[in-house]
């Protein structure tokens, strides 16, 4: 565990060091602040032997320069607002830098907590697909929010606090044993004592801190759960059973901190009680000094002070020794999830090469193994620029992963794939996915306007996005809305029909305008009608480009150039739509019975379509 927590201090201090001057201004004043407050018990015997008991005899403290009897006699109030003054004084530079201290280092919490969750966002941006499946989403929230928040105060709270309370405590010390050695006896003896207890409560709060964490990523879990499938319990009638899952999710978050919060209260208790003995034992031994006429009052007060103010230092320390194993937990969180290493790597590779805006695609027993499945066998296909294919096959048959591997979605497990004859993985990231707009069969839009998710990869003119959304079918229905482009869409596209999503996620890919178009059973809730328009629109106005449509609804693709039947990971059958039919194979018997179902079924979102004015259409 200790080469874990340096690991994790040394990853903080990757980020931290660009904040290590202004942190070392702040530790300054710090110190500075701390030898002003432990001058002032001084100050306060003083006021004691010299203002109220009358005390004649000399004093031997850094301040003796203030007993001038000439001018500030003893027992005198000229004496009392002579030493208020530097009492005042002190405090109030003890205030003004504590506040600056504590200004400063908020800056720089908030400068250390920013460059955190920016890393980590931006790592989450690096992970493919296949690397993410690793992590739920609760945890991925965890991550990138709270820990950030809690791993920054081990920087900019916990390490400033624990050095400003050692100096105090050493400098106390210092000051206690010039006064009398024999004030360190009771201190010295309690120490190991704390050592001990500090050790066992710092293992213990480790292991609660991860479970409050773990739960915590839970119920994030469990709310965003539900909030995105609100309408699918609602459907079902399972609220009781998700609230049910709530509310174990709930109480065992409950628990968890009422572990750690009892945890918490045994720890004050045991060093509170050693805390006390620590300040009696040390008042005995004070009382007895006095008493046998070593030292005068103010001593005895004075001393209670330091001894005070040594036991909170040390109760301050190992406080945040316990509390800080929270953000050793939060820390390894991160340091685990910036260590997490790509299946799919970045090359350096700049974009320079022309050619890429007219690319040819070939496949060369393209493989790839998921989970021990292999989901694509040796694959091998030649698609020239300016062709457009058609992709079916049974669910399961490597339809999608044959076009997700084409953008690095996911890595092959053997073969390669050639964009204009180059390795795909030769290109960078950025080159080789802006050759590709890609529509997923899962819409998904942002909660911004129609227009800027429309706009979300190429930001054009309104006229080039009323043309992209003609294209995609989408501008009449764009239209009829109150707001028309500026229509905020509610999270995740709620209020929209299936339909309606993937016709704006269509016309956002058209926008991007790359040479290569990927329609990823991206028309599958539109009905048959719009369908064949939208495919129509985007082969007449974009007739260079290629295409590749995979669906499950053979009239999606019935006019392509090529059509491939996917089984089992690679093509079991390939041709135009007459050549398959002619072969009589899996294609057409599919075809078959899609033919059946289709003679015999009414589209009443077309009829009610044509129903309308044709002014509201």
């Amino acid at each position: 565990m200790s080469n874990a927590k340096n690991s994790t201090f040394r990853f903080g201090l990757h980020y931290y060091k660009k904040c290590i001057p202004a942190a070392i201004l702040t530790q300054l004043m710090g110190f500075a602040a701390t030898v002003a407050d432990l001058f002032l018990p001084l100050l306060f015997e003083m006021f004691i032997d010299y203002v109220i008991c009358s005390n004649t005899d000399g004093n031997t403290s850094i301040f003796s320069f203030l007993l001038q009897t000439e001018k500030y006699p003893v027992h005198s109030f000229r004496l009392f607002w002579h030493l208020a003054f530097f009492y005042i004084g002190l405090l109030l530079i003890r205030i003004i830098l504590v506040y600056l201290k504590k200004l400063i280092n908020q800056v720089i919490g908030l400068k250390l907590e920013t460059t955190l969750r920016y890393k980590t966002y931006a790592k989450l941006m690096t992970l493919d697909s296949l690397t993410l499946s690793n992590f739920n989403s609760g945890e991925l929230l965890q991550t990138i929010n709270s820990d950030t928040i809690m791993y920054k105060d081990l920087f900019c709270k916990m390490i400033p606090t624990i050095i400003d309370s050692s100096f105090a405590m050493i400098l106390s010390i210092v000051i206690l044993a010039g006064m009398s050695p024999w004030l360190l006896l009771v201190p010295l003896l309690l120490t190991p004592v704390f050592m001990i207890e500090l050790r066992r409560f710092k293992k213990l709060s480790r292991e609660r801190y991860k479970e409050i964490r773990n739960c915590n990523s839970n119920m994030t879990l469990t709310v965003q759960e539900n909030i995105e499938a609100v309408r699918l319990v609602r459907a079902f009638t399972n609220e009781n059973l998700e609230e049910e899952k709530f509310s174990d999710a709930n109480e065992k978050l409950k628990k968890a901190h009422l572990d750690q919060i009892a945890l918490s209260a045994k720890f004050e208790a045991v060093f509170s009680s050693i805390k006390q003995a620590a300040y009696i034992g040390t008042i005995a031994v004070s009382s007895v000094l006095v008493l046998t006429g070593h030292f005068k009052i103010g001593f005895l007060v004075a001393c209670s002070q330091y001894v005070m103010k040594i036991m909170n230092y040390v109760t301050q320390i190992n406080n945040n020794f316990f509390q800080m194993q929270q953000q050793v937990v939060s820390g390894l969180k991160m340091l685990n999830f910036m260590n997490t290493q790509s299946k799919v790597q970045d090359t350096d590779a700049g974009i320079t090469d022309e050619k890429n805006k007219m690319p040819s695609i070939r496949y060369e027993n393209a493989s790839l193994t998921l989970s021990g499945k292999k989901v694509l066998d040796k694959l091998n296909l030649q698609i020239p620029y300016g062709k457009k294919i058609g992709i079916t096959g049974a669910t399961g048959s490597g339809k999608s992963m044959m076009l997700e591997v084409l953008v690095r979605n996911y890595e092959l497990s053997g073969g390669k794939i050639f964009i204009n004859e180059k390795d795909s993985r030769e290109y960078s990231l950025k080159e080789l996915r802006s050759m590709f707009s890609y529509v997923f069969q899962e819409a998904f839009l942002f909660s911004n306007t129609i227009k800027s998710n429309i706009a979300y990869a190429e930001h054009g003119t309104d006229e080039q996005i009323i043309t992209a959304s003609r294209h995609a079918q989408a501008h009449d229905f764009i239209s009829r809305l109150p707001e028309g482009y500026e229509t905020i869409v509610g999270e995740r596209g709620i209020g929209l029909s299936g339909g309606q999503k993937q016709r704006l996620s269509i016309a956002r890919a058209l926008m991007k305008n790359s040479p290569v178009l990927i329609f990823d059973d991206s028309t599958s809730a539109l009905d048959v009608e719009t369908e064949k328009k939208l495919l129509a629109d985007v082969k007449k106005f974009y007739p260079e480009k290629t295409i590749l449509i995979s669906a499950h609804r053979l009239s999606s693709i019935k006019d392509c150039d090529e059509i491939i039947y996917m089984k089992d990971g690679n093509i079991a059958e390939r041709g135009t739509f007459d050549e398959l039919i002619k072969l009589n194979g899996h294609f057409a018997g599919v075809w078959k019975i899609q033919e059946m179902q289709h003679s015999s079924f009414v589209d009443f979102d077309s009829l009610a379509e044509r129903s309308q004015p044709e002014g509201e259409k």
